[in-house]
C-alpha cells in the first residue's frame, strides 16, 4: 500500500494511485482521552504482557487445594500530555463556515495550455517563490524525469532543463526549491527509492544525494526563511530535517509521539523559522517544534567532519497531535497561525490549533471553515494556494479544478475549473505569485493551464527590482 505502488498505472479511474480508495479506519472515539489513548503508546512489556498471569503463593493455598490462576492487569501509565490526540470541542459557541459550490466568478479563467510530459503520472507541480527573479519559474516530477519551464506570456510554456534519474526504477512523487549559499535555485526531489537528489540548476549537476530514509519519500519542503533547509515525510514514519548546503542529516522527527503510519505531508510555517507541520496515514495532523534544538541547526554550517559522524538528534513528542479527519491527511499548509488541512473526505477544513507554550499538549482545536471539494475522495491529491494565500487550488478525480478564496468568511468559491478534454485526476495544483495562472498535473501525464481572462499584467511581479 501507499506510494511505492506508484510506478504501475491505474487502471480504475478512483484508484490511488493503483489501488481502490483507501480503506477507512474504524471510527474512533471523539472524545478520546489521555489515559483512553495510553495503551496504543504503551511501552513494548506493557504492550506485550496485556494480561499478566500469576500464582499464588504456597501460603494462600491450603495442600491439596487446585492451584488457580489470577488473571492480573497491568497499570498503564497515563498518555504524556504532549502525546495526547486533540479533538474538535463541542459547544464552543458557533459552527464552522462551510462554503457554496456555486462560483462566484470574481476571476474567469480560460484553459490556455496543455503539454504532454509522457505516459507515466505527474504527481508533483510546484513554482519557485523563492526568489523574484524566478516566480515565472514551475518544475514537475514525473516518473524518473525532472523538468523545470517557463510560463510565458502567451499561455505557452518554455522547457528550460530537464533530468533525468540514473535509476529508471526511480518515480518521483515530490518536488521542491531551494537555494546554495549563493542564492543559486537548487531543485530537490524524491520518490519511491527513498533518496533525496539536489539538483544545481545553475550547473545542471547533481549537488547532493541525501540517503538516510528508510522508506519512500512522499512529501518535501523547503523553509522560506532560510532556504537551505528542507524536511522530507517518508514512508518510514519519520520526517527529517536536512542542510541542502552541507548534506548533514540535522533532526529526525518520529518515535514514541512520531506518526503511526505512513506520512504524507509537511509544510513549514510562514514567519516562525522552528515551527512546522506534519500529516499522514494515521489521521493526524502534529506540529513539531526545532527551537529547543536549533543549535543542531546552526552546528550542522560549521561541521567540518564527515557528515555521517554530525550528532544527529532524535526529537520523539511534537507540541501539538490534532485528530480532526477519520482518514487519511495527504496535505496541509500553514495560514498564519491556522492550519489548512485535506483528507478524502471531500473537504479542507482550516482550524486553529490553540496550546499553551509553558504545557505543551495542552489546549483543544476549533473548526473555523470548511471549503467542500466534491469527487475528491482519493488520497494523494493536493492543494496550492498563491504566494500570499489569498485563493487556493485543489483538483479533484474528475479533471475539475476548484478555486477558492482563503480568506472570506464563510469562504467563497471564485472559480470551478474544467475542460472536457481532463479526464484523469488532478494530483497536484500550482497557483502563481498573484494567482492570475493555474496550473495542474494529471494521472496521465498531461500539464494544464489556466489564465486569467484579460489579465493585463504578467503573472509575476516585475524582475526589474532595485
Amino acid at each position: 500500500m501507499g506510494p511505492t505502488s506508484r510506478n504501475q498505472k491505474s487502471s480504475q479511474k478512483d484508484a490511488a494511485p493503483n489501488e481502490a480508495k483507501p480503506p477507512r479506519y474504524p471510527q474512533r472515539n471523539r472524545s478520546i482521552t489521555a489515559s483512553a489513548s495510553a495503551s496504543a503508546f504503551a511501552s513494548p512489556a506493557v504492550a506485550n504482557s496485556r494480561v499478566a498471569k500469576e500464582r499464588p503463593s504456597s501460603s494462600t493455598a491450603g495442600e491439596g487445594e487446585p492451584q488457580e490462576t489470577v488473571l492480573k492487569l497491568p497499570s498503564i501509565p497515563t498518555l504524556p500530555a504532549w502525546m495526547a490526540k486533540l479533538v474538535p470541542l463541542e459547544g464552543l459557541g458557533c459552527e464552522a463556515a462551510v462554503g457554496s459550490l456555486t462560483p462566484s466568478r470574481e476571476r474567469e479563467y480560460k484553459v490556455t495550455n496543455k503539454h504532454t510530459e509522457g505516459r507515466r503520472p505527474i504527481y508533483a507541480i510546484v513554482f519557485n517563490f523563492l526568489d523574484v527573479r524566478y516566480y515565472d519559474i514551475f518544475a514537475t516530477a514525473c516518473g524518473p524525469r525532472l523538468s523545470t519551464y517557463c510560463c510565458l506570456m502567451n499561455g505557452k510554456f518554455a522547457l528550460l532543463q530537464s533530468y533525468l534519474d540514473d535509476d529508471m526504477n526511480e518515480s518521483f512523487f515530490t518536488v521542491s526549491w531551494a537555494c546554495d549559499i549563493d542564492g543559486n535555485p537548487l531543485l530537490v526531489a524524491a520518490g519511491s527509492t527513498g533518496i533525496i537528489r539536489v539538483i544545481n540548476c545553475a550547473t545542471e549537476k547533481i549537488y547532493k544525494s541525501l540517503v538516510g530514509h528508510g522508506g519512500s519519500v512522499n512529501e518535501i519542503k523547503s523553509q522560506p526563511l532560510n532556504p537551505s533547509l528542507i524536511i522530507s515525510a517518508s514512508k518510514d514514519e519519520s520526517i527529517k530535517l536536512w542542510n541542502v548546503q552541507t548534506g548533514i542529516l540535522i533532526l529526525v522527527f518520529g518515535g514514541v509521539g512520531g506518526h503511526r503510519h505512513e506520512v504524507l505531508g509537511v509544510d513549514f510555517h510562514t514567519s516562525d523559522i522552528y515551527r512546522f507541520l506534519s500529516c499522514g496515514m494515521d489521521n493526524t495532523v502534529r506540529i513539531w517544534s526545532m527551537k529547543e534544538f536549533w543549535e543542531y541547526v546552526e552546528k550542522s554550517y560549521s561541521w567540518t567532519d564527515a557528515t555521517s559522524k554530525f550528532p544527529t538528534k532524535f526529537v520523539q513528542f511534537p507540541v501539538l497531535c490534532a485528530e480532526i479527519h477519520s482518514n487519511y491527511v495527504d496535505c496541509t499548509k500553514w495560514l498564519g497561525d491556522f492550519v489548512l488541512s485535506k483528507s478524502v473526505e471531500n473537504e479542507i477544513l482550516l482550524w486553529e490549533p490553540i496550546t499553551k507554550e509553558e504545557n505543551p499538549g495542552e489546549g483543544h482545536i476549533d473548526v473555523l471553515q470548511k471549503y467542500p471539494v466534491p469527487e475528491c475522495n482519493i488520497w494523494f491529491m493536493k492543494f496550492s494556494c498563491d504566494f500570499h494565500h489569498n485563493q487556493l487550488a485543489i483538483g479533484n478525480r474528475d479533471g475539475k479544478v476548484y478555486v477558492w478564496k482563503v480568506q472570506t468568511s464563510p469562504p467563497v468559491l471564485i472559480a470551478r475549473l474544467n475542460n472536457p478534454q481532463v479526464k484523469s485526476a488532478i494530483r497536484q495544483t500550482a497557483v502563481s505569485f498573484d494567482g492570475s495562472t493555474i496550473l495542474a498535473c494529471t494521472e496521465d501525464g498531461n500539464i494544464w493551464r489556466w489564465d486569467e481572462v484579460d489579465h493585463p499584467t504578467a503573472p509575476v511581479p516585475s524582475k526589474k527590482q532595485k
